[in-house]
This record gives structure tokens, C-alpha cells and sequence, in this order.
């Protein structure tokens, strides 16, 4: 009976050390491995580096001087080549530095022949005609005293192309060298470089999404507030407000002047996104403020201090594209009943406005047009009016470009700037446009993926799938791609990286399998397993405390045999 009993405990016990083993050698690596949060491998070295943001544009400009700009001892050094770094400190995490890469070099016979245009508008045609210069880069024609392109009051043309036209005065070149010439011409091209290219103000302006912005620097921040966002699309809309169908009866050719007067801005403005236009008529549209009516001088007016009340009432029936998630850039076409007309906008001088029209950063813009001459003494109701639609679009591309970034800022004293052709943009405004996006899109995208990072570090339970990996991997690479490629001067490609790795961001980023609420935090993953596992796991602790209390009974026998 000894025997059978000593054989069964032992038994016992056996079959506790192995249920014990099975279940902490496969159970509880079973167990963990079949409830671990997977994580894919992120880059996160590189996101790293990527928050510490240095910046390199690089600009490239030649210096072509015509005859009699320079003298035949001066005209043996040239060509020559130089170069300039201007470095800033935005804050502690971005820096910025502007290297020009200017060359000089005397103008071929060719380019001669243009300068001697009668006018420096077919000047800068004929010289680009000859050659054109590539996306970012810059051409400054320095041209004698003597010219007469330019006016007397003028020293800087500016033309539609890439090309400038710069005068210096025969006192400059006599009896100097090459280099006190080029020293006095240096801060002189900068300023035409910072009008035409890029400027501090207006890469500082695009990192806003990064660094705060300094307060004493209000037209830059005032600019950055106006314009739309960076987005790959926009969606445009044109709307004819009719308030009182009874009165009159619009006809409008949206869809002509829309061919004629903007689709040549978007198609020269299609490297930087896409467009949508859509046009609506809405009737019995009501502004949301009644207009004042003006005894002195005989019609209604709109002050300044009341236009913000106009667009909320008008936006509820505008409605909005469901399918679209890109900036809706509104084009508003009022046309007041006859109680109520003429209606004139005033600013805040009490002045009215000449085109009668207004704009709201990030909206888009209002334009009052009045029709009252047409409401004769024997007036038929309701009266047919055509709009005159190249008065309407004049104001609209004006807005239009306003809200795209594309700046109007004042040139600098002395300076001629070419007025806009048929395109709505010349090709130095394209190309200070295309760098700021390029900026902003490298900063956007770099604090998206960088708040994803540290997201994802924060919070333990969140999953992180091959597809998100494969995404913040490929922004990653786009935005050293970008970097690369404005550090070497190539604007189209560089921006055509940054709208990669924005895209890519965003994606990772607005994930939907990574809402932290689709998983169980650790509080409640103990609430549900103690209960499952507790049973199981007493009477196994229970039998291991009785086994190693049994072998300390014998170890303290045998010693005690031993004594």
C-alpha cells in the first residue's frame, strides 16, 4: 500500500510538471504570438533626419552683357562663373540656404539683333525665340545707358518669358575692373533674382505649416493666408445668382469665356495640380445682408464692414462635390434684381470699388453686375441680358490667381514689370510659384510623417500593415528625392517629388486601420484573459507549490538521516 501510494504521487506530480511545461514551453508563446499587434519595419532613421529640415535652393542665372556694357579689357576675363550661398536659420529644426550659380558671358550676334527691338515687349518675344530657358532658371540682358528699350525712369524689365532687362550706366564700367563691376552688379541681379525666382520672405511664407511665422513680417503671412493650401486637385465652380427671375433673364457663355480666359491659366498651371470646372445657375439668390440705399448718390451700396455676412447664406446653396475631398475654390456672379440696382461695393475708405467685386481667402470671390441700364421706361419684363463676359473673367483670373498664390506684389522702384498675356501667368510667376509649392510640400509632408511616427511609437497597440509601411516608405524616398532635386536646381522634378510624398503621407497617415479605438488597450485585454485563464492557472500554480514543497520535506529528511 506504501508503494502504490508513493507511486501515485509521484505520478501526480508528473503529470503536473508536464502540464505546467506544455503550458508555459507552447501555450504562452502560442498565445502571445497569436495576439501580438503586428508592425510592419518603418524607416524611422530617416524620418528622423527628415525633422531636422535642411533645405538647399538652388537657382541658376546668367549674366549676358550686350555691346558696350563692357570694355575690351573686361571682355577678355568673361566667361566666368560664380558662385554665392546665402544661409538662414528658421528655427532650431529648419534651416534654409540659397545658393546662385551665376554665369557671365558676352551676347552673341543673334542676341544682339534682338536687343535692337524698338521696344523691350518684341525684345524679350525675339529672345525667346532664340533659346529657352529651362523651368527655375534665369537670363538678366545687361544693356547699356544708351538703350532705348527702357523709359528713363526705368532701370529692370521684366518680361513674360524668363528673361530680364537690366540698365547700367557708362560710369559703372569706366575705369573699373571686371570684379568692382561685377560687384556692383551682384546686388542688382539678386534683386531681380528675389523678384522673379524667389525670395526669404516667400520660402519663409510656405514653411508655415513647420515654423511659426514672425509677427513683424505681416504681408508675407497675409499673402500665405490668402491663397488655397497646397492640394493635388481643385475644384472650380462658377455660379450665376439670379434673385429675381421676374426681372431679367441671363444669358451667360460660361462655357466660351471659360475656354478663352482660364483654361489657359490652368493649362500653364498643370504641373502643380489638377483642375475641375463646373459652372450652376441658381435662382431666387439672395444675398445675406440688404444693401443700403445711398440718396447722394442714387443707388445701393455694400459696405466693407458687412461682406463677410454675404457669404454664409450664399455657400448653403452653392452645394459641394461628395465625391471630391480638394479645396472648392467658389466664383460667385451677382446680379441684383431691379428694386435693389445699381449696387455698388465700397471699401473701407467708403470708396467704391472699381470692379465692384470682392474675394475671401480660401473661399474665392464675389462680383456684383449691375444691369440697370438695360431697365428702359417701357421695358419689357422679364428683360434678356447678355453678359459681357470678358469684363466678368478679367476680374475672375484676377482672383483666380490671388487665390493660387500667384503674387502681385508691388515691384520695386524702377522696375517695369510686363503686363499679364492670354496665358493669366508669365513664366517667372510660374516658377516662383512651383518653388514655394515644392517648399510647402516638402514641409507638409515631412509633419505629417513625422507626427505619424511619433504616433505610432506613442501608442504600442496600433497595427501598423504592410500597406502603411510601403506608404511611409515611399514618402520617405519622395521626399529625399525632393530635397535632392532642389538642391541641384531641378524645380519641375522636385516638385513633382513633393506631391508624391504629400500624397503618400496623407494616405498613411488618414489610414483607417489605424484608429487606436479598434483595438483593446492593456487594461482591458487583463479584464478579458484573467477570467479565461485565472481557472486554469490555480490549480497548476497550486500543484507546483505542493511539488516543491514535497521536495524540501525530503531534502530536510535526508539531511536530518544524515545527522
Amino acid at each position: 500500500m506504501l508503494f502504490k501510494t508513493v507511486n501515485l504521487r509521484r505520478r501526480g506530480q508528473l503529470a503536473a510538471l508536464s502540464i505546467a511545461a506544455v503550458v508555459i514551453l507552447i501555450g504562452v508563446p502560442l498565445w502571445w504570438r497569436t495576439t501580438e499587434t503586428y508592425r510592419a519595419w518603418l524607416p524611422v532613421s530617416q524620418i528622423q533626419e527628415l525633422a531636422n529640415l535642411q533645405l538647399q535652393l538652388s537657382a541658376d542665372v546668367e549674366v549676358v552683357f550686350a555691346r558696350g556694357t563692357v570694355t575690351p579689357e573686361q571682355q577678355k576675363k568673361v566667361p566666368l562663373t560664380l558662385t554665392q550661398d546665402d544661409e538662414h536659420v528658421v528655427d532650431e529644426d529648419t534651416a534654409l540656404r540659397y545658393r546662385y550659380e551665376t554665369r557671365y558671358r558676352t551676347a552673341t550676334i543673334m542676341e544682339e539683333d534682338a536687343l535692337n527691338q524698338p521696344t523691350a515687349a518684341e525684345a524679350d518675344l525675339s529672345l525667346h525665340t532664340l533659346s529657352e530657358s529651362p523651368c527655375g532658371s534665369l537670363v538678366v540682358y545687361v544693356i547699356p545707358e544708351s538703350s532705348s528699350l527702357l523709359p528713363e525712369d526705368v532701370d529692370v524689365y521684366v518680361g513674360q518669358r524668363r528673361t530680364a532687362l537690366l540698365r547700367i550706366g557708362a560710369q559703372t564700367r569706366v575705369g573699373r575692373t571686371l570684379e568692382q563691376l561685377l560687384s556692383h552688379l551682384e546686388p542688382r541681379v539678386k534683386q531681380v533674382l528675389q523678384v522673379m525666382s524667389f525670395s526669404h520672405t516667400d520660402i519663409t511664407a510656405a514653411l508655415s505649416d513647420r515654423v511659426r511665422l514672425s509677427p513683424g513680417n505681416k504681408e508675407s503671412i497675409a499673402d500665405s493666408m490668402r491663397a488655397f493650401k497646397s492640394s493635388p486637385g481643385y475644384e472650380i465652380t462658377f455660379s450665376l445668382l439670379n434673385p429675381d427671375p421676374k426681372s431679367h433673364r441671363l444669358h451667360w457663355d460660361i462655357e466660351g469665356a471659360v475656354q478663352t480666359y482660364i483654361q489657359p491659366l490652368l493649362r500653364k498651371l498643370a504641373p502643380l495640380a489638377n483642375f475641375s470646372i463646373d459652372s450652376q445657375t441658381l435662382y431666387y439668390a439672395m444675398l445675406g445682408v440688404n444693401p443700403r440705399f445711398d440718396s447722394s448718390r442714387s443707388a445701393y451700396t455694400l459696405n466693407s464692414d458687412s461682406l463677410a455676412h454675404v457669404i454664409n447664406p450664399v455657400e448653403a446653396r452653392l452645394g459641394s462635390n461628395a465625391a471630391s475631398s480638394n479645396p472648392v475654390l467658389n466664383f460667385l456672379l451677382y446680379v441684383p434684381d431691379a428694386h435693389h440696382s445699381p449696387l455698388h461695393i465700397n471699401d473701407h475708405k467708403k470708396q467704391e470699388v472699381p470692379s465692384n467685386a470682392f474675394h475671401s481667402p480660401r473661399w474665392g470671390g464675389i462680383m456684383v453686375y449691375n444691369v440697370n441700364d438695360f431697365y428702359g421706361p417701357e421695358a419689357a419684363f422679364p428683360v434678356d441680358i447678355n453678359i459681357d463676359m470678358a469684363k466678368v473673367m478679367g476680374v475672375f483670373l484676377a482672383q483666380l490667381r490671388l487665390l493660387l498664390g500667384v503674387q502681385s506684389s508691388a515691384p520695386p522702384p524702377r522696375f517695369l514689370v510686363a503686363p499679364c498675356s492670354s496665358a493669366g501667368i508669365a513664366d517667372w510667376e510660374l516658377d516662383r510659384l512651383m518653388w514655394s509649392r515644392s517648399v510647402e510640400n516638402i514641409a507638409t509632408a515631412t509633419t505629417t510623417i513625422t507626427s505619424l511616427a511619433q504616433l505610432l511609437d506613442q501608442i504600442g497597440n496600433i497595427v501598423i500593415n504592410d500597406n502603411i509601411a510601403q506608404q511611409v516608405s515611399s514618402a520617405v524616398t519622395s521626399l529625399q528625392l525632393a530635397v535632392a532635386e532642389l538642391e541641384s536646381g531641378n524645380l519641375r522634378f522636385a516638385l513633382q517629388y513633393s506631391k508624391e510624398a504629400i500624397l503618400a503621407s496623407e494616405r498613411a497617415f488618414f489610414d483607417p486601420s489605424l484608429l487606436h479605438l479598434l483595438y483593446f488597450p492593456d487594461d482591458q485585454k487583463f479584464a478579458i484573459y484573467i477570467p479565461l485563464f485565472l481557472p486554469m492557472c490555480v490549480p497548476i500554480l497550486l500543484s507546483l507549490l505542493k511539488i516543491v514543497s514535497d521536495a524540501r520535506q525530503r531534502r530536510r529528511e535526508k539531511h536530518a538521516k544524515a545527522d
